[in-house]
């Protein structure tokens, strides 16, 4: 009995225990890491991987997996920063983009449940699609100059807290209350534990994982809004490897890629892992080289940690 407490506790706070002593072990190494303003600087630093993360979770939660969402991010940023610059309105080019995202979220989906296509394929395929109109509909050439009402969104803050964080943590908020807190979330739920079941008992199946995969892609196309908002500008090579970070930050956070048992508790602490560790790396002037190694080995360290304590 003791032996089964000591491994549920690792479960359920091990990756917390695990970030306080990264952030315990960075702080003895750099003095400035628990100052005021890089705890800022790691919060707006993680924005854009958190968001895209929680839509992520969802997809993982059933099961599935999206390949695409930097190529949709990038696309939907692209067209927005067009539509801005033909004299369009912030909020109407905003509300564009993600229309445009999570339409292509919804192809995706349909695609997986229609078509009967597995979501490895279905995404990759979509991944290459959109970055292909990305770089057609931009010829390659970045879109800069974006109207200050835009760029609030990635430069602008309420008080001390920048705005990054004020959407990410809005995103979270509502995310999490929707999958903890109403029946969506129970039958996401459901469908990544036993989809066969869930179908017998009335779910219908293929309009929930449409949804899921429409709410990734709205929140990469967000994710990229703030992107481009702080650079001013709109990149057709936005977005590339993003897909990798979100699925890494997830599966740190606990989301199990068989579906069916995670959450965005675990996401949040996940993509802050992350964030963390490659703040700390910064600080402490380690090459750009060496980074990625020392942020996968950490990554599959932890993976090995989960799988020993599952």
């Amino acid at each position: 009995m003791h032996t089964l407490n000591l491994r549920e506790l690792s479960r359920r706070f091990g990756l917390v225990l695990s970030f306080i002593v990264l952030c315990v072990v960075l702080s003895l190494l750099s003095d400035r890491f628990l100052t005021p303003s890089n705890a800022i600087n790691v919060l707006r630093q993680s924005t854009i991987n958190g968001i895209i993360a929680i839509g992520m979770t969802y997809v993982i939660l059933i099961a599935g997996i999206d390949l695409s969402v930097g190529a949709v991010l990038a696309l939907s940023t692209v067209v927005t920063a067009d539509l801005l610059q033909k004299g369009l309105s912030a909020p109407l080019a905003v509300a564009v983009g993600l229309g445009l995202g999570a339409g292509l979220g919804l192809v995706n989906g349909l695609i997986i449940t229609k078509g009967r296509v597995p979501p490895f394929v279905a995404t990759l395929g979509m991944m290459t699609v959109a970055r292909g109109l990305t770089l057609t509909y931009t010829q390659g050439r970045p879109i800069t100059g974006l109207s200050d009402g835009f760029r609030f969104m990635g430069i602008g803050s309420l008080g001390p807290i920048p705005m990054p964080i004020i959407i990410a943590g809005l995103a979270f908020f509502v995310c999490y209350i929707l999958l903890t807190r109403t029946r969506v979330g129970e039958y996401i739920f459901a469908l990544g534990n036993n989809p066969v079941a869930a179908r017998y008992v009335g779910i219908a199946a293929d309009r929930y994982v449409a949804f899921v995969y429409s709410v990734a892609g709205l929140l990469a196309a967000l994710a990229g809004m703030i992107l481009a908002a702080r650079l001013n500008s709109a990149q057709p090579t936005a977005g590339l490897g993003y897909e990798f970070d979100a699925i890494a930050a997830v599966v740190v956070g606990g989301t199990s890629f068989a579906g069916g048992e995670g959450g965005l508790g675990g996401t949040l602490l996940g993509v802050l892992v992350i964030a963390v560790l490659n703040n700390g790396l910064n600080l402490l002037n380690v090459s750009s080289f060496y980074q990625p190694v020392v942020t996968g080995a950490v990554i599959a360290l932890a993976l090995l940690l989960y799988r020993a304590i599952r």
